[in-house]
């Protein structure tokens, strides 16, 4: 784990902009029109019918996204009571979590106001604001009594969240290191370490999910909260033990099955985790030092089953696994409440959400190779992308079925895949093409099959039920990798090309290259020889209609595939040049960049070439082109070089595709700026129009260009896309994700759909 020091921390705090967030418009606010609608006279309108229906606050106003992150300062991470202001940022740093991970909103309000009931008071005044209010770093016993009044007397979802999320967190992880260590939660002892309000609330919840209260010990810092104690609160109270043999944590711990601190580090020893019961569960939450290192856990006894509430070790009790979420399913319902039956079904799917395999996304943020239930994994990491829809689903399913919901959720294959789309994870597009390629999957060849990303890649795209896939490479090593990875091989083909089994089609393959490319001084030895090579072999798959689509990239060098893909394959009928182009979805829409991979140094009938390519492939995903050549001068104001090309090109393309709305030379600032460039340039074919195509100079331009956007902004990226081959041949980049190439696949199949469709017209 990385040591933040003092200077970095108060650096990540001021520099640029103080402070973690900000308030972003969401409507346009650019003319006078749209200010006018925005304020005065048009907001009079959406307040009007608020006025006859609140809930109409919903519809017209961002309270159903909104959260208060509300705090008086008195218990601050284990600052202690360090003030209002003080405080502000952590609310700052919640308010940022809840927009990572789930979308929402926040306004971080710091009450400077110690007195439960005037804190509640101030708290109901601001309640309309807001579709939900999270309690935050408010310390016990007032937080029991502020929270309880403020779910009583206000009618949208109120949590304290230290309470409660380490409560839903542990819960979950408890469920699942129970299921590990094969014992059942009615059957255990359980000591609990703490007595504050994570410490109430989590034990709470563990008597609500079956464990017996009789079998609980609580400690506070004066020792075991015990009927004899004189000194006790409310809460304590309710877990006041009869035993009267017991006094002390060492006393306490012996033979019990499971510990849970939420108090100081360093507090359980070695040898009172060896007095536990077979398969001691301890739960050491104090942080930044837990009550127990993970690594004396584990030296004390090998049959442990750790968590902590640090992200370097195994298993983190991490409350943003749970409160983004939870929010998110009570706002999208516009519930009254977050009751009990919603925290337990977060709970569960939290649990549940442990056991199914792990996404790629989270082992490569973990470095690791993969994620499996068991010791060291029963508890879902933070960066799980399925969290938001698994969680947020399962509460506001709860909301509905426990009667807080206002307003009921029907379709929810739909709300899903909103919430994926919310949070970037997957957008229309890519939606589409995965249904498109599930209608009728087709062979695909993935050349690297040793290559862990492509042999990830594949099982998944089986598994999304996209294609049929091939595997080309070593049998051994790849069985072999596949079982380091966990990954079941059912139903997928694996070819050794270099096999002895494999001569006959090599040699046949051999044949057929040589005769297509025997005016060119291609011999048949030569040929068979490239048949040893996995590029030549897999495109002499798709050639022979032996494999419908072929992807290749993540181990070879993009001049050597080029140089492959010409001689095997062949570029389409009517074209001299073939190129690539990548698809960048984002917040202002749908963009198509090429060529971003193959072509370095184009010239006029190059650029002709991919203009058209770049037509053809932009129809292809059902959009109509709207197509920008780009240059760094707009419209013959520099007449050499690379403008000069682009100006031909220009002129070529409108003279014989007058429907087609393309234009250029031009920057790519004014490409992009509709009013700048209707402004400056009124004469173009593009005047009125949002481009979506943008066709760069040259490779570096391209390529630079789509990498720019791809570590500046947070878009999502298809591709490189192959046009103008006559085969469906597709590439990777060597730094392509598991995603990333399922994405391709998705688009090759689609690809090979379209090809045999062709070929059934002719």
């Amino acid at each position: 784990m990385v040591k933040i020091t003092k200077e970095a921390a108060l650096l990540y705090h001021s520099q640029g902009k103080p402070g973690k967030i900000e308030v972003v418009p969401t409507k346009p606010y650019s003319t006078q029109t749209d200010l006018s609608l925005a304020y005065s006279p048009g907001v009079a309108e959406p307040c009007l019918e608020i006025e006859k229906n609140p809930l109409d606050a919903y519809k017209y106003t961002d309270k159903g996204n909104l959260v208060a992150v509300i705090s008086n300062g008195t218990a601050v991470l284990g600052l202690g009571d360090i003030g209002a202001l003080s405080g502000k940022p952590v609310m700052e740093g919640k308010g940022l979590l809840f927009k990572i991970y789930a979308g929402i909103d926040v306004f971080d309000i710091e009450v400077d106001e110690k007195d439960p009931d005037k804190f509640v008071e101030a708290v109901k005044a601001i309640a309309p604001t807001f579709g939900g209010i999270n309690l935050e770093d408010i310390k016990a016993p007032e937080c029991f009594k502020i929270e309880q009044r403020l779910k009583e007397e206000l009618d949208i979802p109120v949590m304290h969240d230290d309470q409660h999320g380490t409560a839903i967190i542990s819960s979950a992880g408890l469920l699942n290191a129970l299921e590990v260590a094969g014992k059942k939660i009615e059957d255990i002892r359980i000591v609990v370490n703490g007595a504050g309000a994570s410490a109430i609330s989590c034990t709470k919840l563990y008597i609500a999910l079956g464990a017996k209260l009789e079998n609980i010990v609580m400690l506070d810092s004066k020792g075991v909260i015990s009927q004899s104690r004189t000194d006790l609160n409310e809460q304590k109270k309710f877990f006041a033990t009869a035993r009267t043999d017991i006094h002390t944590l060492a006393e306490a711990i012996k033979g019990a099955d499971m510990f849970l601190g939420l108090s100081k580090g360093n507090v359980l020893t070695q040898d009172m985790v060896r007095s536990m019961a077979p398969s001691p569960i301890v739960f050491a939450l104090a942080n930044p030092v837990p009550e127990i290192s993970y690594e004396d856990a584990k030296a004390s006894r090998p049959d442990v089953l750790i968590a902590t509430g640090r992200s370097d070790y195994p298993n983190q009790i991490n409350n943003v696994i749970g409160f983004p979420y939870i929010f998110r399913g009570a706002l999208d319902t516009h519930a009254k409440a977050i009751n009990e039956e919603m925290k337990l079904a977060a709970v569960k799917a939290i649990a549940a959400l442990a056991k199914q395999p792990v996404p790629d996304v989270v082992n490569a943020a973990y470095h690791v190779n993969n994620f499996t239930f068991g010791p060291d994994y029963f508890i879902p990491k933070p960066v799980d992308p399925r969290l938001i829809t698994d969680v947020s689903m399962a509460v506001a399913k709860a909301a509905m079925d426990s009667g807080v919901a206002r307003t009921r959720i029907e379709d929810w294959d739909a709300y899903r895949t909103r919430l994926r789309e919310l949070m970037g994870y997957e957008s229309k597009m890519t939606r589409q093409l995965y249904e498109t390629a599930r209608s009728n999957p087709q062979r695909v060849v993935f050349a690297e099959g040793i290559h862990p990303n492509m042999l990830k890649a594949a099982v998944e795209a089986k598994a999304e039920g996209i294609c049929h896939p091939i595997l080309l490479g070593n049998d051994e090593r790849i069985q072999k990798l596949a079982k380091e990875l966990d990954l079941s091989l059912d139903g997928i083909e694996i070819i050794n090309l270099r096999h002895d089994n494999e001569a006959e089609r090599r040699e046949r393959y051999a044949r057929i290259l040589a005769r297509k490319r025997a005016r060119e001084g291609a011999t048949y030895e030569e040929a068979n020889d490239k048949m040893f090579e996995r590029n030549y072999f897999g495109m002499m798959m798709v050639e022979t209609g032996e494999a419908d689509a072929f992807i290749t990239g993540v181990y070879t060098k993009y001049s050597n595939t080029i140089k492959v893909a010409k001689e095997v394959i062949g570029i389409r009928e009517g074209y001299k040049h073939f190129g690539t182009m990548h698809i960048l979805n984002s917040k202002k829409g749908t963009y198509f960049l090429a060529d971003t991979l193959i072509n370095r140094h184009p010239d006029t009938d190059t650029l002709i070439d991919v203009a058209r390519l770049a037509e053809g492939t932009v129809r292809f995903f059902n959009h109509t082109p709207v197509m920008a050549m780009l240059s760094y001068s707009n419209f013959g104001s520099d007449q050499v070089g690379s403008p000069a090309s682009v100006h031909q090109a220009v002129e070529y393309m409108q003279k014989n595709y007058p429907d087609l709305a393309i234009d250029g030379e031009m920057q790519v600032n004014f490409a992009m700026n509709t009013k700048l460039r209707d402004a400056k340039y009124p004469f173009t074919r593009l005047a009125g129009k949002e481009v979506n195509t943008l066709i760069f100079p040259n490779l570096s331009s391209a390529n630079s260009g789509y990498k720019l956007i791809q570590a500046m902004c947070d878009t999502e990226l298809i591709g490189p896309i192959q046009m103008g081959l006559n085969k469906p041949i597709h590439f990777t980049d060597f730094e392509s994700s598991v995603r990333d190439i399922v994405n391709i696949t998705a688009v090759a199949v689609i690809d090979a759909i379209v090809e045999k469709k062709k070929q059934n017209k002719l």
